[in-house]
């Protein structure tokens, strides 16, 4: 500061010219910029047409029209303003004038009539707690640009490595199937493309927002994450599972969602992890209540994992797997419509039928 003094404005309001004349003589012999109003009215006009705020204001409490205590709790109601230094300036230093100006946001009173000596302590020191909070704000905004920057790079590495080890499992289950790995990234399109029709339903529009189709995208391809501790006795089975079989591959639901809880544990949770985790745990729920882990039934089920089990289980009919050979498209669609009200959401099935054409896989 003491190497850019000129750059410094400060806002003098008072009423009296003498005041006005003795005050800006002082500040322009520290070197500083003094701006003069005669009113409040004439302070903030003087504001408007100025580039830069002024670093303080020193204002004057018995004016007509607009006195000190408005003017001072007008600029702290002002997100533009607020944070300006307001130093009182009058003939009055009574307890209760002082208390009701600390109590509007004044940071200080200088008294008539001045003294020198005191006006420039109490600008210089006011300057400089003014100038340290700057710093402070500018500090705390970098650091916090940094730590947020650190965050999101943590946040990709882990959805990377959840990634990984869902596709992972799919290169497994394809490896018996004899599938090229495209299930992750089918649901992971298909979902967006679901997601993005069911805007257009009466039934959705105020619930699937833009961000909600971004994030799903983002999540669906994480819905079978747990089956990377299902035995592979099981998970690669090439015949129907017994019941027991059927029972651990059930766990895999449950388990994809403690996954993903586990690989953010100590981060605090956003839509991404929040969807992930409803998306795992509950894509297996039937809309009739009849599915698993928990036997959810219709708007219990969260709608991401009811949107994904539409789209998983269709791009499951569509391909070939180790069990099963790959359905047509008929087959699959029959498969589908047979399955609404029971397996699946009917207004969500409504919007699948009209536009299930553009989703990857189909032909």
């Amino acid at each position: 500061m003491e190497n850019n003094k000129s750059a410094v404005k400060i806002l003098v309001v008072d009423d009296v010219e003498v005041n006005l004349i003795i005050l800006e003589e002082i500040i322009k012999n520290m070197g500083y910029e003094a701006i003069t109003a005669m009113s409040v009215k004439d302070a903030f006009e003087v504001m408007q047409e100025q580039q830069v705020l002024p670093q303080i204001i020193l204002s004057d409490i018995s004016m007509p029209d607009i006195d000190g205590f408005t003017f001072c709790s007008m600029l702290k109601k002002d997100p533009y303003t607020r944070d300006i230094p307001v130093i009182f300036i009058s003939a009055m230093d009574s307890v209760a004038d002082l208390n009701q100006g600390f109590a509007l946001g004044a940071v200080d009173y200088i008294t008539k009539p001045f003294d020198k000596g005191e006006v420039e302590v109490r600008i210089n020191t006011h300057l400089k707690i003014y100038s340290l909070q700057k710093d402070l704000e500018e500090n705390n905004k970098r650091l916090n640009k940094v730590v947020i920057k650190q965050m999101e790079k943590l946040r990709l590495e882990q959805k990377n490595i959840m990634a990984a080890l869902a596709k992972l499992v799919e290169s497994k289950e394809n490896s018996v199937s004899g599938n090229s790995s495209t299930h992750y990234a089918n649901v992971s399109y298909n979902s967006r493309i679901l997601a993005q029709g069911m805007q257009f339903s009466p039934v959705f529009e105020e619930t699937i927002t833009d961000d909600f189709i971004d994030t799903i995208e983002s999540s669906a391809g994480l819905h079978d994450i747990g089956k990377i501790m299902i035995p592979d006795y099981i998970l690669l089975k090439n015949a129907p599972l017994t019941a027991e079989e059927h029972r651990i591959m059930s766990t895999h639901a449950e388990i994809g969602a403690k996954t993903i809880m586990d690989i953010y544990d100590g981060i605090e949770k956003n839509d991404f992890i929040n969807m992930a985790i409803d998306i795992a745990y509950f894509h297996h729920e039937n809309w009739d209540g009849t599915g698993y882990p928990k036997g959810l039934k219709g708007a219990q089920i969260p709608l991401s994992a009811r949107i994904v089990k539409v789209v998983d289980v269709f791009d499951a009919l569509m391909n070939k797997r180790a069990y099963k050979q790959a359905y047509s498209l008929e087959e699959s669609l029959a498969c589908m419509q047979e399955g609404t009200g029971t397996f699946f959401d009917p207004d969500i099935m409504q919007v699948f039928m009209k536009i299930y054409r553009n989703f990857k896989g189909v032909v």
